[in-house]
């Protein structure tokens, strides 16, 4: 008995067997094999670190009857050959119990396999931090003789998925994910409140993070906080860095889908013919309209280099913008916005069916580029000659206000500066913001550098970005924000 178990608890063989348990007219599994490594430290020196690895097992059930499709899905950790019956026999259940599924499609066909799709999953280790912590080593050292104190945490994920599905699907893909937050302090000038910094970084394997650029940069932030200013609320020219950017498009990408805004309810709603306000039910989309000046380009591609993800669709769940039907579905690159018109919008099979625009499900990455070569330093140094302009480090806490607009509020962190005559002058207060990143698009007078970067607010959820820095000419802080 121990002998079977070992034999059918790799991943390929925990797929096939669900698969085979299977009563349902249709089936798809997916195993999840999880590995992740982590560093934290505080007050230069290293606190912890680990090694986890764990199984999460989904099985979809798809059951025909008189009124349509339903679909089950049960997810699970942990999942070794004993517990399959038990987990296929409840995703038969909940099929049953549903009602009709409104996203209903055949399953995926074609039978394409995965060459590597009965090799062991992808693994991470402590091993991925062997040049990299030497490194955050040293930059204790330099921080500590500076008067500077770092903290943060390093973590590194390999997710191999094994997609296989009762019309022949046998596919796989691994996923490295690696991201690092460092956050630099130092007491503030005078005894004031003390300085924070902050900066990340996205990897692949951490071969390309070097802690020691990154303590450099936050020591010149701390210098620049060494001048406190209060500044009202207001309108003002605003440096957007890459991860700013990053987290302002990343929701505008999530609040794109194709069904929402033909049916009159997102800010990608066509106004109604006779009325200005956008919003109105049965208007159609904004397809075609030019939303930005510049030439940018927002774009998806699971190939693209450094930011590679899965090349097909890999849904644990159905809601508006994915359905577990698609799985399999292949993927590729994708303009959202092409030149500054937009020109895709989200969508299942089943939404495009009801909208008659082509599928165009989402991809796990995001690319704003189209702009100019210049560096944010550069930009930076072309800022502030007109009257006081803003270099902001971060957002966080960004929450939707008005869906029609896409109007999100928010607030800056971890530095705020002045920025007079091409030079930063000192630290202002932080703000709180109320934006559309549609709308700034539009206002947007200069883009930079298209780096890669990780997003702030959404770094726990979205890692796979490349933004350029953007010139906000009226950027708008509503209020001034106290004690963050």
């Amino acid at each position: 008995m121990s002998t079977r178990r070992s034999r059918t608890n790799t991943p390929h063989e925990i797929v096939e067997r669900a698969l085979e348990l299977s009563r349902a007219d249709g089936c798809a599994v997916i195993a999840d094999e999880h590995s992740s490594a982590n560093l934290r430290w505080a007050g230069n020196a290293l606190t912890t670190n680990g090694v986890t690895r764990g199984r999460t097992l989904t099985v979809v059930a798809t059951v025909d009857g008189g009124q349509g499709t339903a679909s089950g899905v049960v997810s699970r950790s942990a999942v070794t050959a004993d517990d399959l019956e038990p987990l296929v026999r409840a995703a038969e259940a909940a099929a049953r119990e549903a009602g009709p599924a409104e996203d209903a499609q055949p399953l995926v066909g074609g039978g394409k396999a995965s060459a590597d799709f009965t090799e062991a999953p992808a693994e991470t280790s402590s091993e991925v931090f062997a040049a990299f912590a030497p490194a955050l080593g040293e930059s204790f050292q330099l921080a500590r003789a500076g008067g500077r104190e770092l903290y943060g945490f390093a973590h590194h994920e390999v997710v191999s998925s094994y997609l296989g599905t009762s019309t022949g699907l046998r596919l796989r893909h691994d996923q490295p994910t690696g991201t690092l937050e460092l956050n630099a302090r130092a007491a503030g000038p005078d005894g004031a409140v003390p300085r924070s910094a902050w900066t990340g970084r996205a990897t692949r394997d951490f071969t390309d993070v070097d802690p020691r650029e990154l303590d450099t940069e936050l020591s010149r932030r701390l210098d620049w906080a060494g001048r406190r200013i209060e500044l009202p609320a207001g309108r003002y020219e605003t440096l957007l860095p890459p991860t700013a950017v990053a987290d302002l498009l990343i929701y505008q990408m999530w609040s794109s889908g194709a069904r929402d805004a033909a049916e009159g309810r997102t800010v990608f709603s066509r106004p109604a013919d006779g009325d200005g306000a956008a919003g109105r039910p049965g208007t159609g989309t904004r397809l075609g309209e030019r939303l930005s000046e510049l030439p940018l380009t927002l774009r998806s591609d699971p190939r693209a280099p450094g930011l590679e993800c899965a090349p097909f669709v890999l849904a644990h769940s159905s809601g508006d913008d994915a359905s577990v039907f698609d799985n399999g579905l292949p993927l590729t690159a994708t303009d959202w916005i092409r030149e500054g018109v937009l020109n895709r919008l989200l969508t299942t099979r089943h939404s495009a069916g009801l909208t008659g625009l082509p599928v165009a499900p989402g991809i796990d990455n995001l690319l704003l580029e189209g702009g100019g070569s210049r560096s944010l330093d550069e930009m930076v140094a072309a800022a502030g000659h007109d009257g006081p302009a803003l270099l902001l480090t971060c957002l966080w806490y960004i929450r939707e206000v008005d869906p029609a607009t896409l109007l999100l509020t928010g607030l800056t962190r971890d530095g705020v500066y002045l920025v007079e005559n091409g030079e930063v002058v000192g630290e202002v207060n932080n703000f709180r913001f109320n934006e559309s990143p549609v709308d700034l698009l539009s206002r947007a007078v200069e883009a930079g550098r298209t780096e890669r970067t990780l997003p702030r607010e959404w770094g726990d959820y979205f890692t796979r970005a490349a933004m350029p820095a953007l010139r906000i000419p009226d950027f708008n802080m509503s209020s001034v924000s106290r004690g963050v």
